[in-house]
């Protein structure tokens, strides 16, 4: 697991940079770092050593170092392909799994992808050809962001690498805030600045001679098949998730997982144990709040296994590291479960290097309780002709209600139904509605942005899957949207930021394509989700964790906004410096925040007006945002605290407002 940043040119590079690019990303890697140099190209990494802790240090050659590469992940079948490559005349120098990239790379073109089981991104130089090859792995685990300038570009695992680079203007794009708006997080291929795009999920990226291409090699197929057998089906499952589970358990260093009480973890954890020789650890994270805290499902699982368990308590003073995670998403990310999420990561280090997880399950069998209201809203059948009508009457009661009226709930449904399927699921997930937004905006916002529907990219999604049901067609575009988009990031960002690497045997390519196949009715029937997923890991699971609701990952932030944060998202979101932004007009955020006050739930939309007027500070305004120290309450994993920066807040903690709706449910 790595950091990886690089810089190819028709003009030559300046290897200064490049080591700048890396050297922003220690906590990514603190066991090493690599460079190669050359007139056209300078790659470098930062190195976290898992596999081959003795001899796997990058950049990487083939043998006549024609080739070269740098690589952040894991291959997990990386010793059957060393194996198949020795066969056919290659030589290895090391015995881990990014030495097998060039010698596929010599063998198969960039077509070797397709060979690939893990999570990755890399860089392969062609310096032959003068030919860079950039890819990412199939869902998108590990992040790649690139920029292209007159002949050159670049490209780093995080974004703030991009930024050490001074001829990078660094300006927000108000397309990617106007997305970031609708989904609290900014989507492929857009970043928070122009003129820097994320390389999608199964996304390869070729440059050569200062002319770059992008083309997709991946996409997820929910064509179903037929199952004779449910029996049958969940004993595949099982298999599938053994394995998958399976080879995601080497590693020379130690080994633990994230535990929160529900299935998916749960699941992971079993099969863990059923393969591991030894004492699983187990990581759970809880809050005060007894509607928020899941420790007591995590405990039952861990007594059962008998696994080696830690717990610890999240409260609002634990957002003293705010800072520090506005500095490691590089961009506005208002997920607020990225606070958990971060100290279970920073608590598992104390412990273990590599952690599996339970991410994917959701989106692979349909966990998600807003899958199941799209089911019941899909079963009601609206004539087109109706369909504006009933949007428009839906419309007229939401603005002509008070917040808290019974007469919402049916303008809200009348609005949806008023839809087709793919904008009534992105009404379901949005936060700022298009009106919302529009309200909130400045007159020069709204005209940069007159344009762009957000909700189209739920709409090409859908559109362009394959499956036969409403269900298969919203589950096709989580996996293209919302999980590489927040679900992955947060996960990449809070354990990198803890120099901690996480698996996710869920999403393994092979199960999940086995998975995408499987018919909506086994995936929700008679309201019950995820259906097939528990019927297969029903033997391996306390019967109170497979039948007690979901409640997802999230935090008591409506409450915390009202409280302990109170001062703070009024102190961020209308002193002098946010007011002038241009962005928002501030008697609309003031009003946000006097409805919150006065127990209309805003939280969320609250919180991303807070993390983007955060972000802004420290990276825009901040001509020289070198990083942040380390949280005082603990030192860095790797032994050494990060060089200190500003501008940041004092003192606090955050707020957020907006539909009482947790994403993760």
């Amino acid at each position: 697991m790595c950091g990886i940043a690089g810089v190819v040119s028709t003009a030559g590079v300046q290897a200064g940079l490049v080591r700048r690019m890396c050297d922003v990303m220690v906590h990514r890697g603190p066991d090493g770092e690599g460079f190669h140099e050359d007139h056209d190209a300078v790659l470098g990494m930062r190195r976290l050593a898992i596999i081959d802790v003795a001899g796997g240090d990058q950049p990487v050659y083939n043998e006549d170092r024609t080739v070269v590469a740098v690589f952040n992940g894991e291959i997990y079948n990386f010793r059957e392909l060393r194996d198949e490559m020795r066969g056919k005349g290659h030589r290895f120098t090391s015995e881990g799994d990014t030495e097998c990239l060039v010698h596929l790379y010599e063998e198969y073109g960039d077509e070797f992808v397709h060979r690939l089981r893990g999570m990755f991104a890399f860089a392969i130089w062609d310096r032959r050809r003068r030919r860079l090859l950039l890819a990412r792995d199939r869902v998108g685990k590990k992040p790649l962001y690139w920029r292209a300038g007159g002949r050159s570009l670049s490209f780093g695992s995080e974004l703030k690498s991009l930024v050490r680079d001074p001829a990078l203007r660094r300006e927000v794009d108000p397309v990617a805030l106007h997305h970031y708006l609708t989904y609290q997080y900014v989507p492929a291929p857009w970043s928070i600045y122009q003129g820097v795009q994320k390389l999608p999920p199964g996304h390869l990226l070729v440059w050569q001679d200062g002319v770059h291409e992008l083309r997709r090699y991946w996409r997820l197929d929910f064509t179903p098949h037929r199952v004779e057998d449910e029996n049958e089906a969940a004993e595949r499952l099982r298999e599938l998730l053994l394995d998958a589970t399976r080879v995601r358990m080497v590693s020379e260093r130690p080994l633990g997982a994230f535990l929160s009480g529900g299935i998916d973890s749960s699941a992971v954890v079993a099969a863990m144990a059923r393969q591991s020789g030894e004492r699983v650890k187990t990581f759970s994270i809880g809050f005060d709040d007894r509607n928020f805290d899941e420790r007591r499902y995590a405990r039952k699982l861990a007594e059962l296994y008998d696994t080696d368990h830690h717990e610890m308590v999240v409260t609002p003073s634990a957002l003293d590291v705010l800072p520090t995670l506005v500095w490691h998403f590089d961009e506005p990310f208002a997920d607020s479960s990225a606070i958990p999420s971060f100290y279970v990561a920073r608590m598992s280090r104390e412990h273990v290097t590599v952690v599996l997880n339970g991410d994917g399950g959701d989106e692979s069998f349909g966990g998600y309780g807003r899958y199941l209201a799209m089911a019941r809203t899909d079963r009601i059948r609206v004539p087109p002709s109706s369909q504006a009508w009933l949007a428009r009457a839906g419309s007229a009661i939401l603005g002509r209600t008070a917040p808290r009226s019974s007469l919402r709930k049916v303008g809200r449904v009348l609005e949806l139904l008023g839809q087709p399927h793919s904008r009534r699921y992105a009404g379901l997930v949005s936060y700022f509605t298009p009106a919302q937004k529009l309200a909130l905006y400045t007159g020069e916002l709204r005209e940069q942005v007159a344009h762009e529907d957000s909700y189209e990219l739920l709409d090409e999604v859908v559109a362009a899957s394959r499956a036969d049901s409403t269900l298969g067609q919203i589950m096709d575009a989580d996996v293209n949207t919302y999980l590489p988009g927040d679900l992955l990031v947060k996960v990449d960002i809070t354990t990198m930021a803890n120099s901690l690497e996480a698996r996710s045997p869920l999403l393994d390519h092979h199960l999940m394509e086995w998975a995408a196949g499987v018919p909506a009715n086994l995936k929700i029937r008679s309201g019950t989700t995820k259906y097939l997923l528990k019927k297969a890991v029903a033997p391996w699971l306390p019967t109170e964790l497979i039948t007690r609701p979901k409640m997802g990952f999230g935090v008591p932030l409506a409450a915390w906004l009202r409280t302990d944060l109170r001062e703070l998202s009024w102190d961020v979101l209308t002193d002098r410096t946010a007011r002038s932004r241009g962005f928002f007009r501030p008697e609309a955020v003031v009003a946000l925040l006097e409805q919150h006050d006065s127990n209309c739930d805003h939280s969320s939309r609250i919180w991303a007006l807070i993390q983007f007027e955060l972000w802004h500070r420290m990276f825009v305004d901040d001509p020289h945002p070198a990083g942040v120290p380390y949280p005082s309450d603990g030192p860095h994993p790797s032994g050494g605290p990060y060089p200190s920066g500003g501008p940041y807040p004092s003192d606090g903690e955050l707020p957020s407002c907006g539909d009482a709706r947790p994403r993760s449910t």
